[in-house]
């Protein structure tokens, strides 16, 4: 089977693999992000700037949500929900990650210099 491949073959073969591993690089990575917005009740609470460690505390209906930011990521650290989802989420670190906590009506959103959409709609 490989007698049959000749040399230009492999040459599209390299190059193309050489072209998915540089679109790869270039356009699926994601994001940095600057900055942590925290909503309470659907209203913006706190913009937090992620250069600088510290923790938040942000109050819902159920009660105290704790949002830490530590090495340029952030993460809902503490969370009254019964689930815990928004929790379990983790550190963020790219813009555009999210966490909700969506019992409590906190959440965490992180956000960059350039605008991250999900997908775009008409």
């Amino acid at each position: 089977m490989l007698g049959l491949i000749k040399p230009g073959d492999w040459l599209v073969m390299v190059g193309g693999a050489v072209a998915t591993a540089w679109l790869f690089a270039a356009l699926w990575q994601g994001h940095a992000a600057d900055k942590a917005v925290v909503r309470a009740g659907g209203k913006v609470v706190a913009e937090l700037s992620l250069a600088q460690n510290r923790s938040f505390l942000a109050q819902g209906p159920l009660g105290t949500s704790r949002i830490e930011i530590r090495d340029r990521r952030a993460r809902v650290a503490q969370d009254p929900s019964p689930r815990q989802y928004c929790v379990q989420q983790g550190w963020l670190s790219k813009a555009g990650e999210a966490a909700l906590c969506l019992p409590n009506q906190v959440s965490l959103e992180l956000t960059g210099a350039k605008k991250v959409y999900d997908s775009l709609n008409y």
